[in-house]
């Protein structure tokens, strides 16, 4: 089975339980990719985590489906809309100023992710690394109040 990389890296994979997996020959890469898939990290924390790319993860990932090893998990995950990073970008200016940007595409890089990919699980822990980044108490406050009623909202 060939695996499409464009949409891949946001899929999650569990390992599927097999008594002769002991005798399925893998490689090195194989192996350090089986033993981070959990059914719950995506393709592309796995990869950021390993320090692979795209196409390279890929071939790993086709090749354990391939083999019976792992094979796509059911699980849901949902992302933070556009309208989400509209509000974040939005409060965090009004909070820090210009500056608000480059703090956020920081924040982003830390989380390995983007504005297209980012878990909306992860919603409040990357409000709270932007509000470390604010000095002032009060703008802090205010800023997690008015991210915490726009999250709601949304």
């Amino acid at each position: 089975m060939a695996v499409n990389p464009d949409n891949l890296m946001t899929k999650v994979f569990r390992r599927i339980e097999r008594n002769d997996v002991g005798e399925i020959s893998m490689d090195n890469q194989m192996l350090k990719i089986l033993f981070e898939v959990d059914g719950q990290r995506t393709v592309q924390e796995i990869a950021a985590k390993l320090g692979m790319g795209p196409s390279d993860i890929a071939n790993v990932i086709s090749r354990l489906v391939d083999k019976g090893i792992i094979a796509p998990a059911s699980v849901a995950i949902s992302y933070l809309s556009p309208a989400v990073f509209a509000g974040l970008r939005k409060e965090l200016a009004i909070a820090i100023g210009p500056i608000a940007d480059v703090l956020l595409e920081n924040a982003l890089e830390d989380f390995n992710s983007n504005e297209s990919s980012f878990p909306s699980e992860q919603a409040a822990e990357l409000v709270d690394v932007l509000a470390r980044q604010i000095s002032r108490q009060e703008k802090r406050v205010a800023f997690q109040q008015r991210m915490l009623q726009l999250l709601r909202e949304l």
